[in-house]
């Protein structure tokens, strides 16, 4: 399948509310078929980040095809690309790519000093992360603020991170330093 002009990726807006009911939907269907760790969101959460205009929501048309949103931890001083959802029908030609650079530009523009961090067990983000400068990390190198790895509770692996108290888990922690990355190595940016 090639990406058509009728796809959009844009920052969403108070006229994308509507659609966060389908996004939990997708991350759900989506952990239960690839059987590994993706937390539950409600959509009230989803709301929220698009309230705050913190998410990235992407289009065929009407229909939604994919998600992002950003959360900030420890007062900006962390910032996580979370929620990275695509349909079924749209992996495998960029999608995924082309929201995470949204979410990346989007958290940069934001929180520019910020060091920008995610969690995957996905090879295909963890490339996507890495050309867009992130490095793996231990969890050390993470925020240590307790509301994000409450986030992880849904999760199914949360007993390997509550287990070995937050040092490691199923997920790669990724992140994206400013301070030692410089400019990102997208041309996105």
């Amino acid at each position: 399948m090639e990406i058509e002009q009728k796809i959009c990726v844009i920052v969403a807006d108070l006229r994308h509310i509507d659609y966060a009911q389908e996004v939990c939907e997708m991350i759900e269907c989506a952990a239960k078929i690839r059987g590994t760790g993706i937390a539950k969101r409600n959509p009230l959460y989803i709301v929220q980040k698009i309230q705050e205009g913190k998410a990235i929501i992407a289009f065929d048309n009407d229909k939604v095809i994919g998600f992002c949103y950003i959360e900030t931890w420890e007062h900006g001083k962390y910032v996580a690309n979370s929620g990275l959802i695509v349909d079924p029908d749209y992996r495998a030609v960029g999608l995924a790519k082309m929201i995470k650079a949204e979410a990346f530009k989007l958290s940069r523009k934001r929180f520019p000093t910020a060091k920008i961090f995610g969690l995957t067990t996905s090879l295909p983000v963890m490339k996507i992360n890495s050309e867009l400068g992130y490095r793996p990390v231990t969890f050390s190198e993470l925020t240590r603020d307790e509301s994000f790895w409450k986030g992880c509770s849904s999760c199914v692996n949360y007993d390997i991170l509550h287990r070995t108290d937050k040092k490691m888990c199923l997920c790669t922690g990724m992140l994206y330093d400013p301070g030692k990355n410089g400019k990102s190595n997208s041309s996105e940016e």
